[in-house]
């Protein structure tokens, strides 16, 4: 009974462990060989064509000597300032907005939620549309109001702006959804006790609603940074890192770096500095929202 038993045992883990292979050997091959791979690279010299070559730190001292990649950095915080607090504001509001008993409500989410599954790359050929400097409808709507509208994507001081907002405007409708699930979860008795206790709207939002989604605006928060840093597909349909470098973004200089002038090592080592960087970000967010909660 007891050989039995552990059969059966061995059997049912045989089987679990079938059902989780197929995904421990794509991350195996496709994600954990290429990271070390990167990692080897970031000190090597390497195009390609020729065999590696061991050149130490050499790739990080040029880091520093390197105008591109500081413009690339400064882009990447700008855009991530400027995408993570509209991003979390907007979902939030369309959150509490299609929270309500309306008619029609299942329709609105779909909506807002739809451009989050489009074609990126038709989703950014449509926003160049809407941004051209003369025949854009975006600018002919704004020359009612001002005498000269923004060029957006041709302009050097507004291409960034634009790629903050395409990127606003496709996220939010995700992290709604988030932010919906977070906002069915707080108890109704919360708000019906406040409501006794004379506390307006303002009041239940700030000392109920807020409180509430702590841990989903945290949650939501890493993966808009995180995302933020990892910004490629729009800046390279939209813009081409121009006008000049005024979109260059790390990730995009990484393509460059690499699949452009061919320069692996080099690429592999700014890669590794922009991992570090996230990385870092995210551990002191998890610090700061450790000490939050014990306040």
């Amino acid at each position: 009974m007891e050989i039995s038993t552990k059969r059966s045992k061995r059997k049912r883990l045989l089987t679990a462990y079938s059902f989780i292979l197929p995904n421990f050997l794509g991350f195996f091959i496709f994600t954990l060989i290429p990271v070390c791979f990167s990692l080897f690279l970031a000190f090597m010299e390497w195009d390609s064509f020729s065999a590696p070559k061991f050149v130490g730190f050499q790739n990080f001292i040029r880091i520093t000597k390197d105008t591109t990649f500081w413009i690339s950095l400064k882009n990447t915080f700008l855009y991530t300032v400027g995408v993570v607090p509209l991003t979390l504001a907007c979902s939030l509001g369309l959150a509490i907005l299609l929270n309500q008993k309306i008619r029609g409500m299942k329709l609105f989410r779909t909506a807002f939620f739809f451009p989050y599954v489009t074609s990126l790359v038709a989703v950014a050929v449509v926003w160049n549309m809407l941004f051209h400097p003369s025949l854009g409808p975006i600018n002919q709507f704004l020359e009612l109001i001002i005498a000269n509208p923004p060029a957006w994507t041709s302009s050097s001081d507004w291409a960034l702006t634009a790629i903050v907002i395409v990127s606003v405007w496709r996220g939010m409708g995700y992290y709604m959804i988030l932010y919906l699930a977070g906002l069915q979860g707080i108890p109704r008795e919360l708000y019906e006790a406040a409501s006794m206790d004379g506390a307006g709207r303002w009041k239940q939002f700030l000392n109920i609603t807020l409180p509430s989604l702590r841990s989903t605006t945290f949650f939501v928060t890493i993966m808009l940074i995180i995302n933020c840093f990892k910004i490629f597909d729009l800046v390279q349909v939209m813009t081409g890192g121009g006008p000049g470098r005024s979109t260059n973004v790390l990730v995009y200089q990484i393509y460059n770096e690499a699949f452009v002038k061919f320069n692996f090592g080099y690429a592999s080592a700014i890669a590794l500095v922009l991992f570090i960087i996230v990385l870092s970000i995210t551990v002191f967010q998890f610090k700061w929202n450790q000490i939050q909660e014990r306040a």
